[in-house]
C-alpha cells in the first residue's frame, strides 16, 4: 500500500494499527503457541486489513477489528491444516533467562506451564481467555471481537478457566497433557 497516496485520516489509521502490533503478536502467540506462527498471523492480519481500511467503522475499536481479522485467519489456517491432515506443533517455550534467582526461575517455569496448558484448551475457550486475561479486554469487547453473545463468552471463559485450573493442578512430571481432552459442550471441564 502506497502511504504517499493516502489521505491524512488513513495515515493516522495505519499509524494506530502499527501501534497495536505488540498486542496483536501477544494474542497471536497465545493462539498459535509459536512466535514464528504468531508473526505470520500478524503479517497476514495487516495484509488483509490494509486494503480494507474502508470497512473499519469510525467510532468502533480498531483493536477489536484487528483481533477479529487475526482470529478468522487463525481459524482458516486450522481448518486448512485439518483438511491436509497436518498436526499443530507443540508450543515453544520462552527462555526468559531467569537463572539469577530462584523466584524468577519458578515464575518462568510456571509461565511455561501455563502456556503449555493453554495450548490444550479448545479454540472456543482459548480465545476468550486470551482476550480477557492477557489482552485486558472487557467481557463486552471480547464478545464483540469473537462475535458471540455475552452469555456465550462468559460460559466459554468460565469453562476455559476451570479447564486451565484442572490442567495446572496435575503434576507436570506425571500429567500427559497430550492425552487430556477438554470438553466444551458438557461444561464438565477436563475429561481424562
Amino acid at each position: 500500500m502506497n502511504v504517499k497516496g493516502m489521505d491524512e485520516s488513513n495515515k493516522q489509521l495505519v499509524e494506530a494499527m502499527v501501534a497495536l502490533q505488540p498486542r496483536l503478536r501477544r494474542f497471536a502467540y497465545g493462539l498459535a503457541g509459536s512466535m514464528d506462527d504468531a508473526d505470520e498471523l500478524v503479517q497476514c492480519t495487516y495484509e488483509r486489513a490494509l486494503p480494507r481500511l474502508d470497512q473499519w467503522q469510525v467510532g468502533t475499536r480498531l483493536d477489536s477489528w484487528l483481533y477479529r481479522i487475526l482470529q478468522n485467519i487463525w481459524f482458516n489456517q486450522l481448518r486448512a491444516k485439518r483438511v491436509r491432515g497436518e498436526h499443530l506443533p507443540h508450543a515453544d517455550t520462552d527462555d526468559l533467562g531467569c537463572d539469577r534467582q530462584q523466584r524468577q526461575t519458578e515464575a518462568s517455569m510456571m509461565l511455561d506451564r501455563v502456556r503449555s496448558c493453554i495450548q490444550f484448551l479448545p479454540e472456543d475457550q482459548r480465545a476468550p481467555l486470551l482476550l480477557v486475561s492477557v489482552e485486558g479486554l472487557s467481557y463486552k469487547e471480547a464478545a464483540e471481537v469473537l462475535d458471540v453473545p455475552m452469555g456465550t463468552l462468559t460460559s466459554r471463559l468460565s469453562r476455559g478457566r476451570l479447564a486451565l485450573l484442572q490442567l495446572m493442578e496435575k503434576p507436570a512430571s506425571t500429567a500427559d497433557l497430550t492425552q487430556v481432552g477438554v470438553s466444551s459442550r458438557d461444561g464438565s471441564g477436563v475429561a481424562i
